[in-house]
This record gives C-alpha cells, sequence and structure tokens, in this order.
C-alpha cells in the first residue's frame, strides 16, 4: 500500500527523485554511494572510472570524500576520472579554470595518480579540438565506460555544457554558451564580458553510456528547471529533460530544489493532503489563482473540480473556508508595521504594545534596506519608533572602478580648494590609476581602493538612511570580517561575525528585528548574514529576557519575493510613499544605472522594487482585497 502511495504521489515525475532536507546530508549520501563503488571495485581489482562535475553544487561531496580519504582510508588510486567540461580558451592555472577547481577542492587533497585525470584542454588551437574529443571519447570507452557520472544542472536546463539545442546522442565537442550561462558565470569572471563564449563538453550521448548518473540540484535557484527536467516533456530546450530515457539516473535534491515538484508545491494534485491552516491557505490562493476568481467566490464545484474535493469534503462548505483563508490574508494587511496602539492585536501581525518599538533593521548590503523595505522603514520613523539601521557588510567590491578615480579626483580638488597640501593623495591617486589600468578580472583591489569603495557605499547609506528620516546614532556600520577579503569569494564565518552582532543587540535590545530573507541572492552574501543573525539571538535568547519579546521579520525584494500564501504582514504603500522609497533608494548612486552585480535580473534596483511590490499588491487585489498602489511584504521566522 506504501508503494502505491508513493507511486500516485509521484505520477508526474518521469524519473527516480530523491529529496534530502538540506544539501549537507544529500552530499554526504552521494558520497557514500562514490565511496562504496570505489572500495567495491578494488575489491574486485579493477578500477573506478568516474565522471566528475565542477561548479558549487558538487563541493560537499568533494569535501566528504577528502574527509573519508583522510579519516578513513579510502584510496583513490584505482580511480580514473574524467571532467564533464571547460570553458575555452581557459589556461590550467587561471582561478576560473576547472583545472584549478578540481584540484582546490578534491585531487590535491586525495591519493589519484595525476595520470588518471582527465579535463577537456582549454589550451588547444582551435583545429586540434575536434581530434581531442575524439581521443577523450576513446579513452572513456577503452576503459569500459563511466562506472558514474555526477552532474549539475544549470538553469538553461543544461548538463555539463550541453546547452539547449543539444543533441540527444551529442559527443564530446566544442560549444557555444548561452547567454544566461554565461551571466550566471559572471561573477567567478569579474563581469559577463569576460566569461568565454565557448566550451569543451562531453555531449549527452557521451554522458548516457554511464552505468549510473546521479544529478544533483540545490537551493530554490534551481527549483523551476528540476520541475521542467522531472516533470515536462522531452525536448531539446532543456537538454536534462533527455535524461527521461535513461533508467539508470537518479536526481537527487535538496527540499528547495524539489519545492516546485507536483508532491510538494501542489499535493492536493496527487494525494489526500492532512489540512492544517498553511496548507488550506495555500490551496486556496491557489485555486483562486488558477480559475481567476476571487477567494468569496469560490464554489464547492471549483474545489470539486481542480483536485480539492478532499478539503470541500473535510472542512467545508466552500463558502465557509473562503471567510477564513480571506480574513486571514486581510488581517496580514497593516498599515502599522511597528504595532498599532490600543488596538486588538489579535486582528493584527504585530503587537500593540509597547507602542513605541525599538526597531532594528539589518541590511546586509548598504542598500537592501531601502530596496526592500523602504517604504516600512519610512513609515516606522514617521509613527515615532525607536529605528536603527545596521549595515552588515561595507558593499566595496559592488563599486565600478571609474566611481573610485571620480571620488578621489574630488579629494584632490576639494582639499586644494581649502589650502591643504595634496602630494600624498595625488600620488595614490596616480598608483591607483596605474592599478586599475592593467588590472586583471577579479584581480583584488589594492586596499586604499577598497576603501574608497567602501567609503562610497557608506556615504550613500547615510543618505539614503537619513533620507528615511533617521538620526546619524542610529545608524551603524559593522563591516562584519567575513565578507572583508575583497574578492566576490567571501571568508567563512568566525566568532567575531557573531560577537559583532550580539554586542550590537544587546545594545539596542530591539523589540523588532527586520532581517533580508532573500536567500536568492547571488553573492551569497544575504544567507550569510542572516545565519550570523539568527545564531546572535539564539545564543543570547539562553541569558538575555528581552530577547523573549523580540520578533524578527524577513523581509525580500531585491532578488525575490514571497509567495503570497507566505505573507504574514503586508504593508501598503500609496503613491507618495512609493515615491519616498524610490527617492531612498535613488540616493545609492553608484547602484543606479548598471550594477556592478545585477544578477539575471537586468533591470535597476529601483525598478525591481517598485514592480514587485506592485505586483504583491495586484496579487491581493485578484484575491478579493482593497487594491492598493503597491505593497512590501513579511514573513516571521519564529524562533
Amino acid at each position: 500500500m506504501a508503494r502505491l502511495n508513493l507511486l500516485e504521489e509521484t505520477r508526474y515525475e518521469k524519473l527516480p527523485v530523491s529529496v534530502f532536507p538540506d544539501e549537507h546530508l544529500a552530499s554526504k549520501s552521494v558520497a557514500k554511494r562514490i565511496s562504496n563503488l570505489i572500495t567495491k571495485k578494488q575489491k574486485e581489482g579493477i578500477p573506478t572510472v568516474l565522471g566528475l562535475a565542477t561548479g558549487a553544487t558538487p563541493v560537499e561531496v568533494y569535501q566528504e570524500l577528502v574527509r573519508m580519504h583522510k579519516e578513513e582510508g579510502l584510496s583513490f588510486k584505482n580511480v580514473i576520472t574524467f571532467n564533464l567540461d571547460e570553458y575555452f580558451p581557459m589556461q590550467p592555472t587561471a582561478p576560473q579554470s576547472y583545472v584549478t577547481f578540481m584540484n582546490e577542492n578534491l585531487f590535491d587533497h586525495i591519493d589519484i595518480l595525476k595520470e588518471n585525470i582527465h579535463i577537456p584542454d582549454g589550451t588547444l588551437k582551435k583545429e586540434d579540438i575536434a581530434a581531442f574529443c575524439l581521443d577523450y571519447e576513446n579513452k572513456i570507452e577503452e576503459l569500459g565506460g563511466l562506472d558514474l557520472q555526477i552532474l549539475g544542472i544549470g538553469r538553461t536546463g543544461h548538463i555539463g555544457f550541453n546547452e539547449p539545442g543539444s543533441a540527444p546522442n551529442s559527443g564530446t565537442r566544442l560549444v557555444t554558451l548561452d547567454d544566461l550561462t554565461r551571466r550566471d558565470a559572471s561573477r567567478d569572471f569579474g563581469g559577463k564580458e569576460n566569461v568565454p563564449t565557448k566550451a569543451i563538453t562531453m555531449g549527452i550521448g557521451t554522458i548516457f553510456k554511464a552505468r549510473e548518473i546521479i544529478l544533483m540540484a540545490w537551493s530554490k535557484k534551481k527549483a523551476s528547471i528540476i520541475k521542467k527536467a522531472v516533470e515536462g516533456e522531452i525536448s531539446g530546450n532543456v537538454p536534462a529533460t533527455y535524461l527521461q530515457h535513461s533508467d539508470k539516473v537518479e536526481f537527487i535534491l535538496d527540499t528547495e530544489a524539489a519545492s516546485e515538484l507536483t508532491r510538494f508545491n501542489t499535493p492536493w494534485l496527487v494525494k489526500d493532503c492532512l489540512w492544517d491552516d498553511r496548507q488550506i491557505k495555500k490551496a486556496v490562493i491557489w485555486l483562486s489563482s488558477e480559475i481567476g476568481k476571487p477567494i468569496l467566490k469560490l464554489t464547492d464545484e471549483d474545489y470539486n473540480n481542480n483536485g480539492m474535493a478532499q478539503l470541500a469534503t473535510e472542512k467545508g462548505p466552500a463558502y465557509n473556508i473562503n471567510i477564513e483563508v480571506f480574513n486571514n490574508l486581510q488581517h496580514s494587511i497593516t498599515g502599522w508595521p511597528g504595532g498599532k496602539p490600543n488596538a486588538d492585536e489579535t486582528q493584527r501581525p504585530e503587537r500593540s504594545e509597547p507602542a513605541h518599538k525599538r526597531s532594528l533593521i539589518f541590511s546586509p548590503h548598504p542598500d537592501d534596506d531601502v530596496i526592500s523595505m523602504g517604504g516600512t522603514f519610512i513609515r516606522l520613523v514617521d509613527q515615532g519608533h525607536d529605528v536603527h539601521v545596521a549595515y552588515q557588510t561595507s558593499g566595496n567590491t559592488a563599486v565600478w572602478d571609474t566611481d573610485v578615480l571620480r571620488y578621489v579626483e574630488f579629494a584632490i580638488d576639494f582639499n586644494k580648494s581649502m589650502g591643504d597640501d595634496t602630494k600624498r593623495l595625488e600620488a595614490i591617486y596616480e598608483e591607483m590609476r596605474s592599478f586599475l589600468k592593467s588590472k586583471q578580472p577579479n584581480e583584488i583591489d589594492l586596499p586604499e581602493i577598497r576603501e574608497v569603495k567602501g567609503f562610497i557605499r557608506k556615504s550613500e547609506a547615510f543618505a539614503g538612511a537619513r533620507f528615511a528620516g533617521l538620526a546619524d546614532k542610529n545608524i551603524h556600520f559593522m563591516a562584519l570580517p567575513f565578507y572583508e577579503t575583497g574578492k566576490t569569494v567571501k571568508n567563512p564565518v568566525t566568532e567575531k561575525d557573531v560577537l559583532l552582532t550580539m554586542e550590537l543587540l544587546q545594545k539596542i535590545k530591539p523589540h523588532q528585528i527586520f532581517a533580508a530573507g532573500d536567500f536568492a541572492d547571488p553573492h551569497g552574501t544575504h544567507i550569510v548574514c542572516f545565519r550570523i543573525i539568527i545564531e546572535a539571538m539564539n545564543r543570547l535568547r539562553k541569558t538575555e529576557a528581552w530577547t523573549k519579546d523580540c520578533w524578527l521579520w524577513m523581509y525580500r525584494g531585491a532578488w525575490l519575493e514571497f509567495e503570497t500564501h507566505e505573507i504574514e504582514m503586508a504593508v501598503p504603500l500609496s503613491p507618495q510613499e512609493v515615491d519616498r522609497k524610490r527617492k531612498a533608494i535613488f540616493q545609492h548612486q553608484s547602484q543606479k544605472d548598471h550594477p556592478v552585480f545585477p544578477g539575471d535580473d537586468e533591470r535597476e534596483f529601483w525598478v525591481r522594487a517598485q514592480e514587485r511590490n506592485r505586483e504583491t499588491a495586484i496579487n491581493y487585489h485578484k484575491l478579493g482585497m482593497a487594491d492598493y498602489e503597491a505593497m512590501e511584504a513579511f514573513v516571521r521566522w519564529k524562533f
């Protein structure tokens, strides 16, 4: 019976999928399977032939294999590896090369024989590539084929660098990279313009010959393409769908990457559900959106015709369900994000007491506060709360080099106008110009350049917070050490990051905290900063009484927005407040027009924020709520 239930639950899925609570457990599981395979083949006296992938996805798998080698004696002397791909052209010593990646993450830490390592050669002459690719294929075949192929998946649906349009029987070859693939790689190269346009990749046909194939994917960013690959029709537009033809493949996902699969996203379509309030709210909002009716107009027939008969039967009639969900949504809307004094707080997302709260807004980058919750920020100040903002990082990697020269030129002229000696400043300026003239992509800036970039972001943050009405004494710059590497890749979080955060929290003792819960941030800074806050609060909750009455609200907006069913507090903005928010964002001039790291959304940050806030309001209106100009959305974190 359990097996029948599972088949029903996964009937939309066209290949095997295993879902783990997080990427750490998933990675350990994959590493264990690789270890078992190597051990088994060693006992048989034959080599293990592995197909390996690069990118962020397999990093923890490699870390676990290294640990097994050092602590458990796992040997790789009998392992032969073939990597999926390499950029072209690419020097093997370049930081972005997959030779460097594999050495740093695996090969340099295990006892594999160098002659057993095979990675496509990015230094070849173009006329020699075809012969190299044929030889690559022949070497794999001579060894009896790949025992196990590890794959990631790109947001275009590529496996290896088999971009949309790749043939299912393709072999190792030179390919042209999709623009989205190059945008995703731009951070590693210091800009998309520096990303190679081509790569050498194993073909889909080559991958298919492996005796076992594991495709791994982590995070919400991969959820939409995973749904297409697992549940969609087989199409050259999504090369990973070709894996549906194989009986040797398994997708291994974390819960976030699996979140859009039918059994997780709309489980009522495939099984009977346990209908708690959260699931009911999600299902009713889905139904309303699916058939284009406001919530209060949904009927029992609508429920029955759209896979929700069980809900109508168990919790119905439909109208009662509709009223409950409608009221829940209505009560999430508040013009008082700090709580409305002398109001019935059972009908509002925030407490009415104390009437004037200490509110602490954590901003990972120096502009996330106004971009993501600028309207709420301004309203909290206007309503008399003791508002503080804490900029967790300097944001100094996200400033154009030309801005540095412009600001230093201004400083020189200003000092001259004051009659000050500028020789030292001019010497530093010339040193900066010389460095920037020959600067390589992703090369670490001179300390003086990093400082100026930090000063630019700091001055803009001051301007934005002041525009929101904040006094200078309530503006805090934390400069958390993990960020200050001068590189896009940051250091691991240390005790100092946590202690600095605890110190600020103890100083302010906030009644409410606002923190970025926008984990789609391509820099990865948001989730690191959020985890630091949570660790700091968890420690303080053991000894500090005030923490028991401190609520934490997560905001989004710079990269993604919350789904409507997730929102627990929606703050409506008038046209005038939208305009004030936009002007607060404009104070961050270094991020206007074209920021250094725009992610895959080319819109300016103020445009993203304005359109997302408007979309949230439209979604509420379609469900039957009032038609507000815009809304900022929040979800409460439960300690």
